[in-house]
């Protein structure tokens, strides 16, 4: 007796959600549920999962959770998901819940927001908009660039609520042919100056170049090495 055959259906099972317990995270794909959270397509999307562990640890139900360099709007989706006011800005808004406004000059009030997440860009591997005020512009091997996310971290420091929390999430940045630029530490020591630190984590990147084995071959013939993982920096206002 022949069987039916299965029906065959078009999607992927994306796994389900966990808190992640060590200081080491791999989330398991950008997005989670049936839903995607901001857009697959923008360059430089943070993954839903990261943000979705970070409001789930620091946060609570209504609280208003800031995303000054929003994107594509990960950041908003996510605490739609767990009941938090989300709040979102970027220099070039992607979609009419986002807007305009420079990171470093932010429209709040002081002590106005619950926990604050922010991607900014690593240097000038990736085109935004192509605003020249963007800090994507700035070259990280410059002073220009540190001076830019100074005012970005002073600002975070003022519109966040006292004993509230902020994660700040970057790569550090190298290009064949120049220095290397570890982004990661020197924002690290900013953060210091005005906040009191609560975790470093180190989460694995997934970057689809690191699945080409050209990139790879590359590196080794180069002597030098991919990004393979971000930096995420807990911070807390104490």
């Amino acid at each position: 007796m022949r069987h039916p055959k299965k029906e065959k259906r078009n999607y992927t099972l994306k796994p389900q959600l966990t808190l992640q317990t060590t200081s080491l995270w791999d989330y398991p794909s950008q997005h989670y549920g049936t839903s995607m959270q901001g857009d697959k397509n923008y360059v430089g999307a943070t993954p839903s999962y990261v943000i979705w562990n970070l409001l789930q640890r620091y946060t609570r139900p209504k609280d208003i959770v800031l995303d000054p360099m929003c994107g594509s709007g990960t950041t908003l989706d996510v605490c739609r998901d767990l009941d938090r006011q989300g709040i979102g800005f970027d220099l070039a808004p992607t979609r009419e819940d986002i807007s305009q406004a420079d990171a470093r000059k932010l429209p709040l009030k002081n002590n106005s927001v619950d926990f604050v997440f922010v991607d900014p860009p690593y240097s000038t591997h990736v085109k935004y908009s192509g605003d020249p005020r963007c800090i994507g512009e700035l070259d990280s091997r410059t002073s220009l660039y540190g001076e830019a996310m100074k005012k970005v971290i002073d600002e975070i420091f003022r519109v966040l609520k006292n004993r509230r929390m902020m994660a700040l999430y970057v790569s550090d940045s190298f290009k064949k042919g120049k220095p290397f630029s570890p982004i990661g530490f020197e924002l690290f020591q900013l953060l210091q100056k005005k906040f009191k630190p609560v975790d470093i984590i180190c989460v694995t990147r997934h970057n689809k170049n690191l699945k080409n084995p050209s990139w790879h071959k590359a590196a080794v013939e180069g002597n030098y090495y991919l990004r393979g993982f971000n930096y995420l920096f807990i911070m807390k206002k104490d």
